[in-house]
């Protein structure tokens, strides 16, 4: 049984190591998993729900688990800082629209997911790769006003460098729905230079001035 609003229990919950190194995203289920068998080390973030459980036979107690929105658990990650370095993340088109802000990289106009596409900078044809460094959001006029040529060809110019996202950036990306609270423990994981940094922190702006969650 939860206490809370509905939305709550389809928001994501952030895992980090003991070491506060994020993970990955969970749902309601794995964290009260992860609460109930006392694999949490700590917990952060705001509090996003109770979940109830039976009454205890000896006290009369009812069980309740409070679960916040960042939770650290337990256990070592021998070799995950080496992953993390090295780590490139799977290509596919809704982490790249995020990537972009949802905008196209050749007109710089914000599109729905609908209206997107995934063009290749370097054409396949030309020996270009499917690769995070060699694709860009395009809209569907821009793309086939490219077609199978290289932007330069196309008298088409970037507004900005594509990159492969890190481990943090991934995560962040990979989320459905991210709080003010854990956007700004991302932050703090993903580097100043990166293209991100300073998009989200622009957001994390907005969001204290609104008092929102902040959504992609």
């Amino acid at each position: 049984m939860f206490y809370g609003s509905a939305s709550d229990i389809s928001q994501q919950v952030l895992r980090t190591d003991v070491a506060g190194m994020p993970l990955e995203w969970i749902d309601y289920r794995e964290a009260v998993r992860l609460y109930h068998t006392e694999q949490v080390a700590y917990a952060c973030g705001s509090r996003l729900y109770t979940v109830y459980g039976g009454y205890s036979a000896i006290s009369g107690c009812r069980s309740a688990i409070d679960v916040n929105s960042i939770i650290s658990t337990r256990g070592t990650s021998k070799g995950l800082t080496f992953v993390r370095n090295e780590y490139v993340p799977p290509l596919n088109n809704r982490t790249l629209f995020k990537r972009d802000a949802n905008l196209c990289l050749y007109c710089a106009m914000r599109f729905p997911t609908r209206d997107l596409t995934r063009d290749h900078i370097t054409p396949l044809s030309h020996g270009g790769r499917d690769v995070w460094n060699n694709v860009a959001t395009a809209c569907r006029r821009c793309n086939n006003h490219k077609g199978g040529r290289t932007p330069e060809q196309a008298a088409l110019q970037l507004i900005a460098v594509p990159f492969t996202p890190t481990y943090a950036e991934y995560i962040y990306l990979k989320g459905r729905k991210v709080l003010a609270d854990q956007m700004q423990y991302l932050l703090a994981h993903i580097p100043r230079s990166s293209p991100l940094h300073a998009r989200l922190s622009d957001h994390l702006s907005v969001g204290e001035s609104a008092g929102n969650a902040i959504s992609d």
